[in-house]
C-alpha cells in the first residue's frame, strides 16, 4: 500500500531563522536534512513525501524546495507566504510559486502567534481568499481551542478554501480527556466540507509524552474518522520533532496500526495516500 507521509521537516541553522528553536536544548535544536531519512523511511512503509513549512520565513521555502527536487519520494511543498502583506503574497504566488510544480499548499505558525485570532486581521483573510481563488490549501497549525474557533470563523469568510487541521489541532490526549472543548469544535469543524484533519503529531501532541502507546491515541483518532469520514483524513509522521517521543518507525508503526483498527482496506487506501494526494494534488503518485 502507498503511505504519503504528509508532514516531514527540515531546517537547516545556517540557512534560515528558526525563532521557536532558540534556548531548546532537545535534539531538535540543530541542522536536520532529509538525507537521515533514506535508513529508515522504507522501513516505516513510506513511499511519498510532502514538506511542510518550519519557519516563518522566504529561507525556509527555498530549503524545502531544493530538497524536494533533489529527493524523489518528495512530492509537495507546503510553503510561506507573508499572508498580512497582500501585495506581497499576490506578487509571490503568481509570479514565482504557482509556477513551482512542487509548490502545493501554505502555512503559517499561528501557534507561535500571541493572538489566537491572527488568521482574523483583513490583510490575512484578503490573502487567504487569494488562495482559495487559486484552489491552493492552507495548513491550521493550532493547539488552542480558540485555534479552531479562528478556523471555524475564517470557513465563514472564505468558504471557497480547503483546510487541514495539523495533528489535529492537539487533542487532550495527555489529560485523556474523552469530552470537551475539543471535542465539540472539532465535530462543529467536520460540519464544514472544506475542513480536513490530519493524523500527526499525536505522539507529542499536549506534552507530557514519555511512554505514550496507540491505545491513548486511538479514541481520538476514532472520533475525528466518526465525524469526518475516510474521505476527509490523512496522516503524517512530524519528523523529526516526532523523534521527542519515538523513532520515525515507530510512529509510523503507532498510526498503521490505529488505523488498521479501525478501518478496513478501501478506507485505509484513502487515508494513507488517495485523500493526501487529492488535497495537494500530487499528481506524481
Amino acid at each position: 500500500m502507498k503511505i504519503v507521509d504528509t508532514h516531514v521537516h527540515v531546517w537547516n541553522l545556517s540557512r534560515a531563522p528558526y525563532p521557536w528553536l532558540e534556548g531548546d536544548t532537545s535534539i531538535l535544536n540543530r541542522t536536520w536534512t532529509i538525507d537521515e531519512l533514506a535508513p529508515v523511511r522504507e522501513a516505516a512503509g513510506v513511499t511519498h513525501g510532502v514538506l511542510v513549512q518550519a519557519s516563518g520565513c522566504l529561507e525556509d521555502t527555498e530549503l524545502m524546495l531544493e530538497t524536494a527536487r533533489e529527493t524523489p519520494w518528495v512530492h509537495g511543498v507546503v510553503a510561506w507566504l507573508p499572508l498580512t502583506d497582500i501585495r506581497s503574497t499576490t506578487v509571490l504566488l503568481e509570479e514565482q510559486f504557482l509556477h513551482e510544480p512542487y509548490f502545493k499548499g501554505i502555512r503559517h505558525q499561528i501557534h507561535d502567534e500571541r493572538d489566537p485570532r491572527w488568521l482574523l486581521q483583513p490583510a490575512v483573510i484578503e490573502s487567504l481568499r487569494l488562495l482559495a481563488r487559486y484552489d491552493i490549501p492552507y495548513d491550521l497549525v493550532g493547539i488552542l481551542p480558540e485555534h479552531l474557533e479562528t478556523a471555524l470563523a475564517v470557513a465563514e469568510k472564505v468558504p471557497g478554501l480547503r483546510m487541514v487541521f495539523d495533528h489535529l489541532n492537539q487533542p487532550p490526549i495527555s489529560e485523556k480527556r474523552l469530552s470537551g472543548r475539543w471535542h465539540e469544535l472539532m465535530r462543529e469543524a467536520a460540519g464544514h466540507p472544506g475542513f480536513y484533519a490530519k493524523i500527526s503529531g499525536l505522539g507529542t501532541a499536549s506534552g507530557n509524552f514519555a511512554g505514550r502507546t496507540a491505545e491513548d491515541i486511538l479514541p481520538y483518532v476514532a472520533y475525528v474518522l466518526e465525524h469526518f469520514g475516510a474521505e476527509r483524513c490523512f496522516c503524517g509522521g512530524d519528523w523529526p520533532v516526532s523523534m521527542l517521543a519515538d523513532d520515525y518507525a515507530g510512529t509510523w508503526q503507532t498510526t498503521r496500526s490505529i488505523i488498521s483498527r479501525l478501518c478496513g482496506r478501501e478506507d485505509q487506501e484513502k487515508i494513507f495516500h488517495e485523500n493526501a494526494a487529492r488535497f495537494y494534488r500530487l499528481t506524481t503518485i
